[in-house]
């Protein structure tokens, strides 16, 4: 009996060791898992699509879209990495300015939580940038199917976005 208590101990502490590395295991483009984001809002003071990308740069417009008919009030906090490195966070309708250099690029959006099936929620994409271009991306995020996406979006929409949401200003937190 001991011994079949300590063979089913052991499988479940495999079990539990494995789905914590598939956990905190998250693409190249996204960037390390220990880094967090505390996001605060603001309203910006100027439309996004006014201002000019940095001389020789082109720039990301994140920007987040939360399905709240399920839940009024919720918040998903999306980190957005750039070729390995987290570029920022959005939490709820909400959108963040990137600049970048122009060439090829890997995003990814993976959804910032502590539970695991939602903390491997991750979609990504690439980006050819040029300079003196602007580029929008938005996180779809539904909350009633848990869905989680990152798309391009064209520059009508985005200004629809924008006019909703506000500027969100993330802080990285450890």
């Amino acid at each position: 009996m001991r011994f079949l208590s300590a063979v089913a101990l052991g499988a479940g502490l495999t079990t539990f060791v494995a789905a914590q590395a598939l956990a905190s295991t998250l693409p190249d483009s996204c960037g390390n898992d220990k880094v967090t984001f505390d996001v605060n809002h603001q309203q910006p003071q100027a439309t996004v699509a006014e201002a000019e990308p940095e001389p020789g740069k082109a720039r990301i417009v994140f920007i987040e879209s939360v399905d709240t008919t399920s839940c009024i009030g919720c918040g998903v906090t999306a980190r957005i990495g750039v070729d390995g490195q987290w570029a920022g966070a959005n939490r709820g309708n909400s959108y963040f300015v990137y600049p970048i250099a122009p060439g090829s690029h890997n995003l990814c959006a993976n959804w910032q939580s502590k539970i695991g099936y939602l903390k491997n929620k991750v979609s990504m994409t690439s980006l050819a940038a040029e300079p003196g271009k602007t580029y929008y991306y938005k996180v779809n995020v539904s909350l009633a199917s848990y869905g989680f996406d990152l798309v391009p979006v064209n520059e009508d929409e985005a200004k629809f976005r924008l006019k909703i949401a506000s500027l969100s200003i993330p802080k990285p937190s450890h």
